[in-house]
């Protein structure tokens, strides 16, 4: 059974972005750049995203995030998707996600964004969460679930300090 894992930059107060959806403060470049994009090309084959965190990329260009693997746009407002190698999922996106994890082949990246991570920890679907912490304080922003969540017991499976200052902490949900 695939783990899905929210894998995602924060910072020290907890958001994944300014409240402009903007990420300056998160330092762009470093060992752990070169750890997350490794990471993404050997453990993961699917990517899940919300319509945001995607079209966060459009400002940039990007349609296609993550050629390499399988991704999917889970969105009950989008109505197509830009590109073909990016499919639209708009129904029943927990039974597709619970459907995704009883696949084989690699991990699950969830990428974002706040709303989606909120939706599939409270289903019980997600298994990590990965934080790359910045060692910033934004004070305000986008925080990494939407809303206020129910408790949610964590086990520190995994730890590494970067020389940037980057503390990346890998969680296992208890269930």
């Amino acid at each position: 059974m695939r783990k899905l894992k929210y894998h995602v930059a924060c910072t020290v107060d907890g958001f994944i972005a300014h409240k402009d959806h903007t990420i300056e403060g998160f330092i762009p470049e470093g060992d752990h750049v070169t750890d997350y994009l490794e990471s993404l090309k050997n453990d993961y084959d699917i990517v899940l995203m919300g319509r945001k965190t995607y079209e966060f990329g459009f400002q940039f260009g990007v349609t296609n995030p993550y050629p390499w693997t399988k991704q999917y746009v889970l969105s009950r407002t989008m109505e197509t998707s830009p590109d073909p190698n990016v499919e639209l999922v708009s129904e029943n996106i927990i039974d597709f996600v619970r459907e995704l994890k009883t696949g084989t082949g690699k991990d699950i990246y969830l990428c974002g964004g706040a709303y989606l991570a909120t939706t599939l920890l409270t289903e019980n679907l997600i298994d990590e969460i990965i934080l790359k912490v910045n060692p910033v304080v934004f004070g305000s922003g986008i925080p990494l679930f939407s809303e206020a969540i129910k408790q949610t017991d964590l086990e520190l499976i995994d730890s590494k300090i970067y020389k940037t200052g980057v503390i990346l902490l890998t969680y296992r949900v208890k269930h």
